[in-house]
């Protein structure tokens, strides 16, 4: 569907610098904006921290009317509407959060006109005449944050993103979803009940995150492991990821005692202490948080620093979307998984425990199975997980473990033959356990019931023990060799990919790795060189007293990489702080002029408000050069003259609008004739100077 050409308030380009402070796009991010400008209906999946929220945002800001952003947590709206207010930019949320104030205040905006963006809970979407109430308050646009939700049978379903599709049809305006997790079954499900079918432009852009570090890890005392990646990271904010809500606070309690500021998380707790948890972790650097997966898809926090698993995830999809919470600033963030058997029965027992039907339990195993095989890769990690998301990368991406130590491989053609062949003369009616029994000639009471002792199989895979084969069957499982059939309880069945295996029409190479390698310890990257280090701790202390000042977290003030960049490129004026990424028109008032002097060690000079609005632009040299030339002229050449002079203002505006004849000259407010004869020549030929 499409609405007719919207008037353009703001150029994209324009409001992306001065209200975002941003010099350029994203890759993939001006086409979506520009689409969604348009009218067009969008579709875009895109990675976490790729920039998804700006392609809603600043269509808003350069649109007439009001956008209103669908999303599902109450502490991502509030996050994005502080951060957008920071900027200069009106936007509200109506939330059971809200207190009776705040929901009053925006209601006001609203029928005033004040309002670009709306965030509102698909829940509200029940209240009845609701279409009414924003078509009347000047809706033109439907943006849909996390539009994975409106799937069914994923694990973060909203019942309420399913009235979406008819609130869009009862207004009549274009719809923009956006997500960072959906295969191709989930991009079907999102266009049919969001779209009603219509087919809107579709954009995949990519899902490599380049700055997360990846890392996985066998368990071998799990707790030891995670507290030792901690202690590499401290004072770095991070999240710990648990599969259990006992194991959150147990964590979470030795992370305490060695010395970490530490707190747990899960759908157990009550609300109040979850929303306290989520407000200290937004607020306060350096703090972990253990938790469930109940945490994390409202995180609007972008300078996590470190995630690490203390448990399988559930899926690639789900580990993905859980590391990509990490270095959503650009900067470096490390990322640790640690998995064991005990994970995968878990895994295997959740599926076949659930409500949905059969096929889906089979490709929800074919999903874990990519997982594991994640974990066993033998070669660069981010080239398989970018390969399952269908995106090739031609070279390794040297920031993983793998790329770090590439792992110890061997032939394992002959151990995969033994066990498929195990399976299949089964009947493949049976698990792990039993094959392992067979293969390694483990006479138990159930191989010699069933006859198994018989087998020409039985005994053949002695070369290997329990342990080995379960590292083997493992890997098999990650290459999708072999899937649990939820139909006969977990009982082994090949896939087609198996079949050329055991035909002995392919190799196939394993990782020697018997579960409990010995492997090298992730050291952490530093974020910036040992010279720049104390400049962006004496930074981030300013950030933090201005932000306590405010009661906002301290990157609504900035985010980590645009301190970095400050540290790094150490600007020295107005002019080149407007050059920082992340430092747009508003924030660029408030507080350059604070950090100029943490960078300089001294209050940088005063600098006229008009002045001071031209930072960063090419008006502002200009500027500069004509206040310099009314100075020299002020008493004319031989400096006998009548004393004349210019305002800031007059000159800001001659520097924006340049003009070219000593007539459009005259035509600025503040230039009279006198002045034109006493400074028109000059002023003319600084401007032409500064046009070539």
């Amino acid at each position: 569907m499409r609405d007719e050409p919207a008037e353009r308030a703001l150029d994209p380009r324009e409001a992306l610098r001065s209200v975002f402070g941003f010099g350029s796009f994203r890759p993939g991010q001006e086409e979506i904006v520009e689409t969604v400008l348009r009218g067009e209906d969008t579709l875009a999946i895109m990675p976490t921290g790729g920039g998804k929220s700006l392609c809603y945002q600043l269509p808003a800001i350069c649109r007439e009317g009001v956008t209103l952003v669908v999303s599902p947590l109450i502490a991502l709206m509030r996050d994005q509407v502080r951060a957008l207010r920071e900027a200069g930019v009106a936007a509200g949320a109506l939330t059971s959060g809200n207190t009776e104030d705040e929901t009053d205040a925006v209601w006001r905006d609203l029928d005033a006109g004040r309002l670009k963006l709306l965030y509102l809970a698909p829940e509200r979407l029940a209240t009845g005449a609701m279409d009414r109430v924003l078509a009347r308050a000047g809706v033109r646009l439907i943006a849909v944050d996390e539009a994975h939700c409106v799937s069914q049978w994923g694990h973060d379903f909203r019942p309420d993103y399913l009235r979406i599709g008819t609130l869009r049809q009862a207004l009549g305006v274009p719809l923009a979803a956006f997500t960072a997790t959906a295969d191709a079954e989930t991009r079907d499900e999102i266009v049919a009940r969001l779209f009603a079918g219509r087919a809107p432009r579709i954009f995949l852009r990519g899902f490599d995150r380049p700055n997360i570090h990846l890392a996985f890890q066998p368990k071998d005392s799990p707790r030891a492991q995670i507290l030792r990646f901690a202690d590499a990271r401290k004072g770095r904010s991070g999240i710990v990821y648990c599969g259990t809500r006992a194991r959150t606070e147990a964590l979470a309690q030795g992370l305490r005692e060695a010395g970490h500021a530490a707190l747990s998380y899960h759908g157990g707790m009550e609300a109040d202490a979850r929303r306290n948890v989520e407000a200290a972790f937004q607020r306060e650097d350096g703090l972990i948080v253990v938790a469930t997966v109940a945490f994390g898809m409202g995180v609007d926090k972008p300078d996590i620093r470190w995630v690490a698993h203390a448990d399988l995830p559930k899926s690639i999809e789900a580990y993905y979307q859980e590391i990509g919470r990490g270095g959503r600033d650009g900067a470096p963030a490390e990322t640790l998984t640690l998995y064991g058997p005990e994970d995968i029965r878990l895994r295997r027992a959740q599926i076949d425990e659930g409500l949905a039907p059969s096929e889906r339990k089979a490709a929800d195993h074919g999903r874990l199975n990519a997982l594991l095989g994640l974990a066993e890769a033998m070669g660069c990690r981010r080239r398989q997980l970018l390969a399952y998301f269908g995106e090739a990368m031609a070279e390794p991406c040297g920031n993983c473990d793998l790329c770090d130590r590439p792992p110890d491989t061997f032939d394992g053609t002959t151990p995969v033959r033994m066990a498929l062949s195990a399976a299949l003369r089964t009947g493949e009616s049976f698990g792990v356990g039993h094959l392992i029994d067979i293969l390694t000639g483990s006479l138990t009471d159930k191989v010699r019931q069933r006859g198994h002792d018989g087998l020409p199989t039985f005994g053949v895979g002695r070369e290997w023990d329990k342990r080995q084969w379960q590292a083997i069957f493992r890997q098999m499982m990650g290459h999708d060799l072999v899937r649990p059939d939820p139909e006969r309880h977990g009982a082994l069945r090949m896939t087609e990919a198996a079949r050329p295996i055991l035909r002995g029409e392919q190799a196939i190479t394993l990782r020697r790795d018997a579960l409990a390698r010995e492997r090298a310890r992730p050291q952490p990257k530093a974020l910036v060189s040992d010279e720049d280090a104390p400049l962006l701790s004496a930074l981030k202390a300013k950030r933090r007293a201005l932000a306590e000042a405010q009661g906002v977290p301290p990157y609504v003030v900035f985010n980590d990489r645009t301190l970095i960049e400050m540290a790094e490129r150490r600007p020295a004026s107005l002019d080149a702080m407007a050059g920082i990424s992340g430092v747009g028109a508003t924030k660029l008032e408030r507080y350059g002029a604070a950090f100029l002097a943490v960078i300089a060690g001294a209050p940088p000079p005063e600098v006229h408000p008009s002045r001071r609005r031209l930072a960063g632009s090419d008006a502002g040299p200009l500027f500069d050069r004509l206040h310099a030339i009314q100075l020299r002229l002020a008493r004319g050449e031989d400096g006998t003259g009548k004393h004349l002079s210019c305002t800031h203002s007059t000159l800001r505006q001659i520097a924006e609008r340049r003009p070219s004849t000593e007539a459009d000259l005259a035509r600025i407010p503040g230039m009279g004739e006198m002045k034109v004869e006493r400074f028109g020549a000059a002023f003319l030929a600084a401007i032409a100077e500064a046009e070539d």
